[in-house]
């Protein structure tokens, strides 16, 4: 059945992912970007981090400026990297603080960027399941963990990652969200695999729309996701037509979602890159429309 042919019936739930601003106009691509996408009415709006104290703080302003500025529910993100348990806590309290009830919980990278070896700070979580149990300690948290549909890098195999995230679920985890991906076919299989697991947490596909072509590429490799020779050749000849290259990228990631739709998924979660247009043109094809107008995320954008 092609339920994407009857959008208007089927209760889809979309969620953003923003990363914190580094400088005065990047803050003001991502304001923009925000009051575009908030009136859509998304589930959970989250805010990356990473390690070092001033990326935290940055994280940390973004969602505080979320949770007062905005009607948005804010998502989070904590990693594991570069930080005791005392210096994480101290953070998971500060979000506790500011009216946070949602941390996405993540080992993250290698400090010296993904290929190299991960080594857990001495006095910190060593994993993403302690750090779950700690976040737990603290607050009444809603907690999402990550998910790898065609593995992590670090992992041996996909059975390895799925026994990970088990774990991650029986810590407290309430729901994973995928890792990006461009094969649908792979997406369910790992899925069915999950379930066959005895995990019934909602698993979220993660989708990110192709704005620079070899960029997502040479990012995918790293990441451990595969790209299709169908999506590349959809790019095809279009480097110097940035015109007809963001008509694509709109075509292919509405492409992804109208089957994964068909396939029965009604959750999804678009990691935006803190860039609207094209998010926003997915959601329109998926039959999301403005439930609110923009005054809130506007004011925020002003202030």
């Amino acid at each position: 059945m092609r339920f994407s042919h009857n959008l208007g019936a089927l209760d889809l739930g979309v969620s953003f992912e923003f990363f914190p601003p580094k400088t005065e106009k990047m803050e003001e691509t991502l304001w923009a970007s925000i009051t575009r996408l908030a009136p859509l009415g998304p589930r959970f709006v989250s805010v990356t981090y990473g390690a070092g104290g001033s990326t935290r703080e940055r994280t940390h302003a973004t969602v505080a400026r979320l949770v007062r500025e905005t009607d948005l529910k804010p998502a989070a993100h904590l990693t594991c990297v570069g930080a005791s348990r005392a210096e994480i806590d101290d953070v998971v309290r500060g979000y506790r603080d500011a009216g946070v009830r949602h941390i996405v919980a993540l080992r993250g990278d290698p400090a010296g960027g993904l290929g190299t070896a991960y080594r857990p700070h001495p006095e910190g979580y060593a994993s993403t399941t302690d750090l779950i149990a700690g976040i737990r300690a603290i607050g009444d948290f809603e907690i999402s963990v990550s998910a790898y549909p065609e593995k992590h890098p670090e992992s041996p195999d996909v059975a390895a990652d799925i026994a990970i995230l088990k774990r991650k679920v029986e810590a407290g985890a309430s729901r994973a969200i995928s890792q990006f991906f461009f094969d649908n076919d792979k997406f369910e299989r790992y899925v069915d695999r999950v379930r066959a697991a005895g995990i019934d947490v909602p698993i979220v596909p993660g989708i990110v729309p192709v704005v620079n072509f070899e960029q997502s590429a040479a990012f995918a490799r790293k990441a451990g996701a595969s790209v299709p020779t169908w999506l590349a050749q959809r790019f095809e000849g279009l480097e110097d037509d940035p015109a007809t290259r963001q008509l694509v990228a709109a075509a292919v990631s509405a492409e992804q979602v109208m089957d994964l739709i068909d396939r029965g998924f009604r959750q999804f979660h678009f990691y935006t890159m803190n860039r609207a247009d094209l998010v926003y043109a997915v959601c329109h094809m998926m039959g999301l429309r403005a439930k609110t107008e923009p005054v809130a995320a506007v004011a925020a954008v002003s202030a």
